[in-house]
């Protein structure tokens, strides 16, 4: 017997479809019925590749005596974050008001009339343990406090709903200055060089503005080049990479990156593949940098790319050991016993495997090993042949021959189909606009780098399925199941995917000889598109009243209890850090000075956040840095192939046709420029110096 949630799309709600508790999804529908029938609403936000979601689906929500007193006392609602971040962005922070945590499951208790939070957590057992209450307990709590302590939760509430209004109310400073943006690159630096004690998470926005940092070492107190340095090899060496077969993990629960929660996501694999890129071309050639980002591209291309060209949202870090297992365990498609290393590899693969990696009898994970470098350097002949057979292990083919790896799309097809190799993680299919525009953008800047015609075209591809499947009915949506657009886009579509298309338009640019250069469509026409996209974005998501972006379209937030604007960073970047980077970015190309003035308005809306919590948002940083030092190179082709390849963070280029003779190039900085550049010597050094002129 299923309940309503096996009609919808999302993987994560159709695997609570079987549940007893009778789901509802986020619809006017279900919070009518609550407020009809004064029942509190039970929210519960998860993701499909979440390990904590799937434990408590297989546990309280499968709990029949659960289920019972769930059905009869309160209306459960399911939402999949990756559909709504909106309303997860709402409720998560009214979780760590009330906790001082967070973390999903997000499960949370509103009241029908308003929907305002009165009570919630994340994980709850079934029996108490982990120092939880049991979650019938809780739930026989709740509904007591509910129709007894009226007085006392309404005084809740009002606390909760005014913090939350006053969340969205900022004032504004004005200060854009130099020092602002020293104090932000700073602040952030220091975080990227202080490690952790605990979990360690890519946070890829933090570790972009410690790397911009490095064009001003000797004005920073803390060191950006090895801070930056460090972050990269952590992550390419780590066990968060998958050594085997590419693709990096979501976090690890350790300090020294070494144990990973398995699940891949899209949007860090994108992130990290350009942040290892631009690590390149700062100079820090680490082979193993090359070969993360050469794996992750492969990985992408054999499980995560749909036959239309579109990426894949994310794997989980649960699988199947064997077709009977009840329940999958955490890892097992990726770790290793030391047995199964001596049976697959030679005694002298073993042993270099051994020297080379973090592989003991013993185990660095429940008796089983997860593979982590000891050096960055080129791996052996004998290490890739080792690799490979592992590989042959875990998909049962060799790496060479295996071009395309189907996804399991639910947990039954994972165990009924007969798989030649381990059984794999299931794969969620959907296509998210933000986070394939995160991947696109990761292409795009590796492609520039390492000139891999391979990386353009997936990317290429990526972004042209974008354009021609997610508008509907003159609407840009954010989702897209097996063809079909579902959900408008959200602020964080928007900023990426413009963002990614100026990123196509600047990788683009190289494909031009110097005679088709005037006029080439290929960098325009990704320009065109982005304007186009940027027009829509500014008509339904910015905010006349308090600048910035909203998270949602004026005409898709009335069930919305706030109207938030992003502006902190997780492990995507706020939406609004990267729309003002987008606005400067388009204003050099464009000219159009309106860009710039609404760039300005926006950074001063922000401005007392970044005054006040500089650590919580580096992307608006990033952000200030293009406002104050962007830079335009007016060029001929052979130059811009040749400067792409450098870290240049807060440039754009544009081919200029009609340069004086003997030029090479112009600088420009907002209305003037550089005197002409007769040599490339002579280029680099204004570059240089028009990069750091707003530090």
């Amino acid at each position: 017997m299923t309940n309503r949630l096996a009609q919808c799309q999302s993987l994560y709600l159709r695997k609570h479809a079987e549940n007893p508790i009778d789901w509802w999804p986020w619809s006017d529908e279900a919070l009518f019925t609550a407020k009809a029938e004064n029942k509190p609403i039970f929210l519960s936000i998860g993701y499909s590749s979440c390990h904590w979601c799937t434990v408590m689906e297989g546990e309280a929500f499968s709990d029949p005596a659960i289920a019972q007193y769930m059905n009869a006392n309160f209306l459960p609602i399911k939402v999949d974050r990756e559909e709504r971040p909106d309303i997860d962005s709402i409720y998560m922070q009214a979780l760590q008001m009330m906790t001082g945590q967070g973390g999903w499951p997000l499960n949370i208790f509103l009241t029908p009339e308003d929907r305002v939070p009165f009570y919630g957590g994340t994980y709850f057992p079934v029996e108490p343990r982990y120092g939880r209450p049991g979650f019938l307990q809780v739930l026989q709590a709740i509904r007591r406090f509910y129709d007894v302590e009226k007085t006392k939760l309404q005084n809740f509430k009002d606390e909760i709903l005014g913090h939350l209004q006053q969340s969205v109310l900022l004032p504004a400073s004005g200060q854009l200055t130099a020092e602002l943006l020293r104090q932000g690159m700073d602040k952030t630096i220091r975080i990227v060089d202080s490690g952790s004690y605990g979990p360690s998470f890519p946070m890829i926005p933090y570790a972009d503005l410690a790397l911009r940092g490095i064009r001003f070492q000797e004005m920073t107190e803390v060191d950006a080049y090895q801070a930056s340095r460090s972050r990269g090899l952590d992550l390419a060496k780590g066990g968060i990479y998958d050594h085997v077969a590419g693709g990096f993990h979501r976090y690890t629960v350790d300090a020294t990156w070494t144990v990973p929660h398995f699940e891949k996501m899209l949007y860090d694999n994108g992130q990290i593949v350009e942040y290892l890129a631009n690590l390149w071309s700062v100079g820090i050639k680490e082979a193993a940098f090359e070969r993360a980002i050469s794996g992750t591209v492969q990985w992408l291309t054999r499980e995560m790319t749909a036959s239309s060209g579109y990426f894949y949202a994310a794997q989980d870090a649960d699988s199947f050991t064997e077709p009977s297992a009840a329940e999958p365990e955490e890892g097992a498609f990726y770790v290793w016993s030391y047995a199964e290393l001596q049976q697959l590899l030679t005694a002298e693969e073993l042993a270099e495997l051994q020297e080379q990696f973090t592989v003991t009898p013993e185990g660095n994970f429940e008796g089983q090993n997860v593979l982590q470098r000891r050096y960055s350097d080129q791996l052996s002949d004998t290490l890739e042949t080792a690799l490979a057979k592992l590989f042959t292990a875990r998909y049962g083919s060799p790496p060479d021959s295996l071009e395309t790896f189907p996804p399991a799309q639910n947990n039954q097809e994972a165990k009924t189909k007969n798989w030649s190799g381990r059984i794999p993680a299931v794969t969620d299919t959907k296509m998210i606009v933000a986070w394939n525009s995160l991947m696109i953008s990761g292409l795009a800047r590796a492609y520039g780098v390492f000139r891999k015609p391979e990386y353009l075209e997936l990317a290429t591809t990526a972004a042209k399925f974008i354009l021609e499947n997610q508008w509907v009915d003159q609407r840009f949506h954010r989702l897209n199941y097996e063809g079909e657009a579902s959900i408008l886009a959200q602020s964080e579509d928007y900023a990426l995917f413009i963002k990614a298309l100026l990123d196509l338009h600047q990788a683009s640019l190289g494909l031009a000889t110097a005679q088709e250069s005037s006029q080439s469509p290929i960098p325009d026409s990704w320009l065109e598109e982005a304007i186009k996209v940027q027009d829509e974005f500014d008509e339904y998501l910015w905010s006349v009243e308090l600048a910035g972006y909203y998270n949602a379209a004026n005409d898709s937030s009335g069930d919305l209890l706030i109207r938030e604007r992003s502006y902190t960073d997780n492990a995507t970047p706020a939406a609004n850090g990267v729309a003002i980077a987008n606005l400067v970015r388009l204003t050099l190309l464009t000219e159009n000075l309106a860009y710039l003035d609404r760039a300005e308005v926006a950074l001063n809306a922000f401005s007392s956040v970044m005054n006040q919590s500089s650590q919580s948002c580096p992307s608006l940083f990033t952000a200030l840095d293009w406002f104050r030092n962007s830079t335009l190179i007016r060029t001929n082709v052979a130059q811009i192939l040749s400067l792409m390849t450098q870290y240049f963070p807060a440039t754009m280029y544009r081919i200029e046709p009609s340069l004086p003779e003997n030029a090479v190039g112009l600088v420009c900085q907002g209305l003037s420029c550089k005197p002409t550049a007769h040599t490339q010597e002579q280029l680099l050094a204004q570059v240089e110096k028009s990069q750091t002129r707003g530090y």
